[in-house]
């Protein structure tokens, strides 16, 4: 269990300092606006799609490290998905940080996240670009709130 938490608290704190995918989109096919009041977090997520696949995926935004880190996970782990394999993955990933669930091995990098469940505090941190991604893809003009 040390292990698994050392390396989560590594993945967040690279991910978090040196996001990946961090830069505006200059002609995205579905973007949107996630804020997360009770930390203060925000972030703009752009997604290019052709054919139904994402070809790229990136953010900007300022917030916590689980936040920031979170967001550069996902945007890594969305280029070449469909969008059907994009929302199974956000099912995945919500019930990996709202339950508890042990086989978290088809999430790969992002199953770092797992850790954030001890602190119920910060899931909304990590499960704001994920909802923010889902309100994307659904073409939603609104800002999203994790309140």
């Amino acid at each position: 269990m040390a292990d698994l938490r050392e390396l989560y608290q590594s993945v967040i704190i690279d991910h978090g300092k040196n996001p990946r995918n961090f830069h505006k989109l200059g002609h995205p096919s579905c973007c949107a606006e996630g804020y997360n009041p009770l930390c203060g977090d925000q972030l703009k997520l752009y997604l290019n799609l052709e054919n139904d696949v994402v070809l790229d995926a990136c953010f900007e935004g300022n917030g916590c490290a689980i936040s920031q880190a979170s967001a550069s996970l996902m945007t890594e782990q969305l280029k070449g998905k469909t969008v059907t394999e994009v929302k199974e993955l956000f099912a995945k990933v919500h019930l990996m940080l709202t339950e508890n669930v042990t086989d978290t091995e088809s999430l790969g990098k992002i199953a770092v996240l797992s850790g954030v469940r001890e602190f119920p505090a910060r899931v909304k941190c990590a499960t704001l670009a994920w909802h923010t991604l889902i309100a994307a893809l659904n073409q939603q003009h609104e800002p999203v709130s994790t309140e």
